[in-house]
């Protein structure tokens, strides 16, 4: 039995990707975790849905749900996904983690015809003043404890995102940062503010012109 939309819209990063999603189509939620978003889209947009997740917990996880989930790696079994599978591709706060994810956006926008990446910021600044005050790394609460055995790899501020699409020519239709509150707002490009004070941020992503 899944669980019902008020229990899985708590996080306020699935709300907003649910609003972006289009009814009736076609999504691969990359590292999906235990399926939460998953099944918030086939609940509420009537989705199909597939999952990819590295975690034996997390695809068990989601199977229990009835979800269409796989055990896979996104640093390698992207490539196995034909081109325009899917309608949206969605990769939710995982891009830091990944080993190239310069390549892997090139993927996302390979696979779908639209990709949506959430990241958590390295440029929030509650992140710059820890380091100033402090002189060690800030540790995502959710990651651990200390900086070795954190997940992210890769730690990129909403303006590096930014010039990271910029430079590889893709869209950016939809840009959203969400404060330590979760309270969202959409932001212009060149937002300085958004980089300082936005403690994650949303994008949609379309390819650019070859």
């Amino acid at each position: 039995m899944k669980n019902s939309s008020s229990t899985l819209s708590s996080r306020p990063d699935f709300r907003l990707i649910a609003n972006i999603v289009s009814s009736g189509s076609r999504v691969l939620d990359v590292g999906c975790e235990d399926g939460s978003l998953l099944a918030l889209l086939e609940e509420e947009k009537n989705i199909d849905g597939r999952g990819i997740e590295i975690s034996q917990e997390g695809v068990n996880s989601s199977v229990a749900r009835g979800l269409s989930v796989v055990q896979g790696d996104a640093n390698t079994d992207l490539y196995d996904y034909p081109d325009n599978a899917f309608d949206y591709v969605i990769l939710g706060q995982t891009l830091p983690a990944i080993h190239r994810p310069r390549e892997t956006l090139f993927e996302l926008l390979r696979i779908g015809s639209h990709a949506i990446v959430s990241i958590p910021n390295a440029g929030y600044w509650r992140h710059r003043l820890h380091l100033l005050i402090h002189g060690r790394i800030p540790i995502n609460e959710n990651e651990g404890t200390t900086w070795w055995s954190t997940n992210s790899i890769h730690p990129c501020t909403i303006r590096d995102f930014l010039m990271l699409c910029h430079e590889d020519g893709h869209t950016i239709e939809n840009q959203i940062q969400l404060d330590s509150r979760g309270r969202a707002s959409r932001f212009s490009k060149a937002s300085a503010h958004a980089n300082l004070f936005g403690k994650q941020a949303i994008f949609l992503l379309t390819r650019g012109p070859l």
